[in-house]
């Protein structure tokens, strides 16, 4: 049986559920494909200011207070979060009070007032949000190792957008974006956990006038795999050197996606894992480091992060960039990808065991990819994977680049570190 099941309005708009007959929450998303990537140069930020504009206040509830209220009755919770390719809005509550919440959603984006005074106000807060974020080196370095992989791509673009772009944006400004990209054929309902009787209907009624205006596409990302390195580094007096390295790799719907996966797995992910051994337990370099594979609709990137030592931050990046090679070099022995194997595939199924982790897991396919998977194809793709898969893979994304590194410390020197890397 399905775990997930696919109905459309009489728009287009598409319903995913995923009912869990053990749970008595209900997780009520709307996600769309819509975010950072699909801004211009003028409005940058604006997807991201958009998601806190939305809870402001709608015709029926005036203010953030009467939204904030609405849901803190029924005892749920709510937010959202913007992505470079999705946006996604969302209340989890019991499912007795599944069709409160999904009013209050659909009123916030159908009917946010983008109230003049607000958003003066909120302009602020935005730009209080940027400080913090450029203030946290650990958080702030991923967003130049991004700008690096994807140079002037909107995928390189900082989501938080500029402080001229945050301060010059005005209600206009959040009507032209949300009247080209907010469109039923980008966006999903997803319902899981409790879902009840009468969705369907209820959903009609809410968003089945919703116009259809058709649909439109941001720029392709074109991202180039030179054979030199590529350094970033921005001078703060720190007390600690942040650094990320990393390549370009596959986008979402690439035939290697899983066996891609489990490199970054063997590469960083968990306390057994390669970087973690290697960089924190056998040389005290760090305190944290981990490695990841973040893929888009149309290219991707595999990269490394760690917080280390500033006298010993160039021994840190040589040792991330021999581990980055090493699995190109040698094939990953049987008991090490199995280990691997089963972290995925368990960390898989932590997430999914919940109503908001499965419909998270469906709509983000669904949403991007225009299909939500069965989380068992997911668990099978794992499985096909060899080790032979694992290296192949590595030689494309690993040899075939030269290796980027972002870096944040007192450093003035980044050709010392472009030697590291080659």
């Amino acid at each position: 049986m399905s775990v997930f099941q696919r109905e459309t309005l009489s728009n287009g708009l598409r319903v995913l559920t995923a009912p869990l007959d053990h749970a008595q929450s209900v997780a009520c998303y709307i996600m769309l494909a819509a975010g950072s990537r699909y801004e211009e140069q003028s409005n940058r930020g604006i997807a991201h200011f958009a998601e806190h504009m939305f809870f402001k206040g709608t015709e029926r509830r005036p203010t953030a207070r009467d939204l904030s209220m609405e849901v803190d009755k029924i005892g749920g919770e709510f937010n959202a979060f913007t992505s470079k390719e999705y946006t996604g809005y969302y209340i989890r509550c019991a499912g007795a009070e599944r069709d409160t919440a999904l009013d209050v959603l659909v009123d916030m984006l159908r009917n946010s007032k983008f109230d003049g005074g607000e958003l003066e106000r909120e302009k602020g807060v935005i730009i209080e949000e940027m400080n913090m974020y450029f203030d946290t080196p650990r958080d702030y370095v991923s967003s130049m190792y991004e700008e690096l992989v994807f140079g002037s791509n909107p995928l390189g673009w900082e989501t938080l957008g500029t402080r001229e772009t945050v301060s010059a944006a005005t209600r206009d400004t959040f009507l032209d974006y949300i009247g080209h990209w907010y469109q039923p054929d980008r966006m999903v309902v997803g319902v899981a956990g409790m879902i009840g009787d009468d969705l369907l209907p209820k959903l009609e009624g809410l968003l089945g006038d919703m116009p259809a205006n058709g649909t439109d596409r941001p720029a392709p990302a074109e991202v180039e795999r030179t054979p030199e390195p590529l350094v970033r580094v921005l001078r703060k007096d720190s007390d600690q050197a942040n650094v990320c390295v990393g390549v370009p790799s596959y986008p979402l719907g690439h035939p290697d996606r899983y066996a891609l996966a489990l490199l970054g797995t063997v590469l960083g992910t968990g306390m057994s894992s390669r970087l973690f051994l290697e960089v924190r337990e056998r040389r005290g370099l760090a305190y944290y480091v981990f490695a990841h594979n973040s893929s888009y609709t149309d290219t991707g990137t595999l990269f490394a992060q760690g917080g280390v030592d500033l006298k010993r931050a160039d021994e840190a990046v040589k040792v991330i960039a021999d581990e980055f090679r090493k699995l190109a070099d040698e094939v990953v022995p049987a008991e090490e990808l199995e280990k691997a194997r089963a972290l995925a595939k368990g960390r898989f199924v932590l997430q999914t065991e919940s109503p908001n982790g499965l419909i998270l897991f469906g709509l983000r396919r669904e949403v991007l990819e225009g299909a939500a998977i069965e989380p068992e194809v997911l668990l099978a793709g794992l499985d096909a994977v060899t080790a032979e898969d694992v290296q192949r893979v590595a030689q494309d994304v690993i040899g075939g680049s030269g290796l980027r590194l972002a870096l944040i410390g007192p450093f003035d020197e980044p050709e010392k570190f472009e030697q590291l890397l080659a």
